[in-house]
Formats: C-alpha cells, sequence, structure tokens
C-alpha cells in the first residue's frame, strides 16, 4: 500500500510541474499576442494604399503583365504555406497544411503543376517526412517576423512569376495562411496573390469611389515592373503578422487548456492518494486491533 502511495505523489509532483511550465507558457503567449496584433494593425496603411495603387495601375492601363493579366492557359502555380517554427499551438499548423493540402489538390486537378515553398519547421518536416518536393523553404522567424524575412521569402517567388513556364517560371502566386479574427478564433486562408484578381478592382468601384486618372512615366509597365516586389513583399509580410498572431493565440488557448487538464488530473491524483492512504491507516488499525486481540487470548489461555 505504501509503495502505490509513493507512486501517487510522484506523479502529483510531476503533474503540478508540469502545470507551472504550461501556465508561464500561457502567459507569454499572451504577452506576444498584443505585440502581434499592433505590428499587424501598422502594417494594415501601407498594405491598403499600395493595393489602392495596384488596382489604379490596373484600371488605368492595358498593358500585359504578371501582376495584372492572367495566362491564357495557365500550366503552372506556385503556393506558400506558412506554418510555425514550434509546436504545442493545438492545431495551428495541420490546419494550415490542410488548407494547403485542399488547395494543391484544386489546382491539380484544374490541371495545373503545383510549386510548393514553405515557411515554418513544422511545414518543412510534414513534407520532409513524407519525401514530397519542395522548392524552397525558411525557418526561425515565424513568430516575430520582420518586413526583411518577407523579402526573402518573396524574391524567388518573384522571380518564378517573372519568367517564362518552360524556363521554370509560375502563371500564378497562392499563399496559405492563418488569418488572425480574435483571441479565439483564427482561420486557415488561402489567397491568390498574382494576378491581381479582378474582384480587388470591383471592390474599390463597389465603395463609390471615383478612381482618380493617371498618367504613367515612363510607361504603365515600368510602374507594374516597381510595383510588382513591393506589391508581393507587402502581401507576404501581413500574412507572415497574422499568421505570427494567431500563432500565439493557438498556443496560449492551448497552453491554458494543458493548464486546466494538469489541474484537474491533480485533483484526481490527490483524491486516489488520500484513498490509498487511509486504505493503509485502515489496514495498521487492523492489524494493531487484531495483534491486540491475539495477544489477549494468549493472555487468558495462560492464565487458565
Amino acid at each position: 500500500m505504501g509503495a502505490q502511495l509513493r507512486v501517487y505523489k510522484r506523479r502529483i509532483r510531476s503533474v503540478t510541474a508540469t502545470k507551472k511550465i504550461t501556465k508561464a507558457m500561457e502567459m507569454i503567449a499572451a504577452s506576444r499576442i498584443v505585440k502581434a496584433q499592433r505590428k499587424v494593425a501598422a502594417s494594415m496603411p501601407y498594405a491598403t494604399e499600395l493595393n489602392r495603387a495596384v488596382t489604379a495601375v490596373a484600371t488605368g492601363s492595358t498593358t500585359k503583365h504578371p501582376l495584372t493579366t492572367e495566362a491564357e492557359t495557365p500550366a503552372r502555380a506556385a503556393i506558400l504555406l506558412v506554418t510555425s517554427d514550434r509546436g504545442l499551438a493545438g492545431g495551428y499548423s495541420s490546419n494550415a497544411i490542410k488548407a494547403a493540402e485542399q488547395l494543391t489538390e484544386r489546382l491539380r486537378g484544374e490541371g495545373k503543376e503545383v510549386v510548393t515553398y514553405v515557411i515554418g519547421r513544422k511545414g518543412v518536416a510534414y513534407y520532409g517526412f513524407r519525401e514530397r518536393k519542395i522548392a524552397e523553404s525558411w525557418t526561425g522567424f515565424t513568430d516575430s517576423p520582420t518586413y526583411a524575412d518577407a523579402k526573402r521569402a518573396a524574391a524567388p517567388m518573384i522571380e518564378a512569376v517573372t519568367q517564362e513556364t518552360a524556363e521554370g517560371g509560375v502563371d500564378e502566386l497562392h499563399i496559405v495562411f492563418t488569418e488572425f479574427v480574435s483571441m479565439m478564433t483564427q482561420n486557415p486562408v488561402d489567397n491568390r496573390m498574382l494576378p491581381l484578381s479582378l474582384d480587388m478592382t470591383k471592390d474599390e468601384e463597389s465603395k463609390g469611389e471615383i478612381l482618380p486618372l493617371f498618367d504613367f512615366e515612363p510607361s504603365a509597365e515600368d510602374v507594374l515592373d516597381a510595383l510588382l516586389p513591393r506589391y508581393v513583399e507587402s502581401r507576404i509580410y501581413n500574412a507572415l503578422l497574422q499568421a505570427a498572431a494567431s500563432e500565439h493565440a493557438a498556443r496560449r488557448r492551448a497552453m491554458k487548456s494543458a493548464t486546466d487538464n494538469a489541474g484537474e488530473l491533480v485533483k484526481s491524483l490527490s483524491r486516489l492518494a488520500n484513498a490509498a492512504r487511509q486504505a493503509e491507516i485502515t489496514q495498521e488499525i487492523s492489524e494493531i486491533v487484531g495483534g491486540a486481540s491475539a495477544l489477549a487470548d494468549a493472555t487468558a489461555g495462560s492464565d487458565k
């Protein structure tokens, strides 16, 4: 009985130590969410104005350009998948990977060859374990991305979209990331970055805003060439910031759940330990009473 009690006490100490760790991780993730949200809010004005500039060029010119013109028969598409570098975030990375897999199947169903780029160790490990080819990958910055990280990831994709498909280029650029909606809701989404969707230009018109007329110098094509890298970098940077906020929120929620579960387990183990200790005490009392009774009987027999 004493051995069983020692096992319960050892498990209680172990679970209590784990609970302290998960509680600390929950508090750290909660503090980082606020910083990530501020970065998302700070990046929105630049992204909004850049989208307006691209929309103005797209509607004000007839120049054929990879930024605004869809290929007649698109043959290759690139997907940038954003996952996390670390685990303990619930289904954050697996949900993003699942969304990327669904997008891949849809594009292949349309007869397009898919080229995959991955950000985050979880995504790299997923494709590596299945021995599936990755065009390029980046790791080490998913919880706190910078614009330099987005620029580094955008460079090979911009190069691919400006090349002919026969030379290894692509006709479309897609990005899969986790959109931050609230502290409790984060949704994996897939967005097409290039070519620019016509729905974006329609959205500007539906707001009732009158877009100004522009003269392009030296030409609309040169303006689009200058906007292309800025546009892709901005979209990737905004996606990385939203993904970082989502990752912290998912980790906070997962660690809170783990902390609550650890507390319940400690209560359950404490009840079992108390029952074992009570059983041990009862057994000891029974042995004492039995021994005293046997001694009394022996003493009474000797007196006769």
